[in-house]
């Protein structure tokens, strides 16, 4: 199947809510139908500001990068980051063109299409 890799990357401590934003885009994520996503936390990191983030025991939580990634149609794309703007979110991403599948089963199987909320394919999206 074909559709969008969006991986997002965001601060421990970067809150959305009163919640760390890393968890406000996988909540929201769920309830808009997107059927899975991950975060993952960096060992080391720099962004635009090119200030250094690591992981050292002696420091407090909150100051590492966070990698957040979906794997979506076009249209959940879409969607998912006009979301983000309406929020007023301000988050570095990457989006790109993917093809994803399972290894034995159909994405359909079991739980219906990857486009939630329709029979269409990712491709019809």
């Amino acid at each position: 199947m074909k559709g969008i890799y969006l991986k997002f990357f965001v601060l421990e401590k970067q809150m959305h809510q009163h919640l760390p934003v890393y968890e406000w885009l996988l909540e929201h994520a769920r309830k808009s139908g997107i059927r899975g996503g991950s975060a993952f936390r960096a060992m080391a990191g720099f962004g635009r500001h090119h200030k250094l983030h690591e992981d050292h025991f002696f420091e407090l939580q909150g100051d590492l990068p966070v990698e957040i990634v979906f794997a979506v149609s076009s249209g959940q794309a879409e969607r998912f980051l006009a979301d983000l703007r309406k929020e007023g979110l301000d988050i570095f991403y990457i989006r790109t063109l993917a093809e994803f599948e399972m290894t034995l089963s159909s994405l359909e199987d079991k739980t219906g299409p990857i486009s939630s909320g329709t029979s269409a394919s990712l491709k019809d999206n």
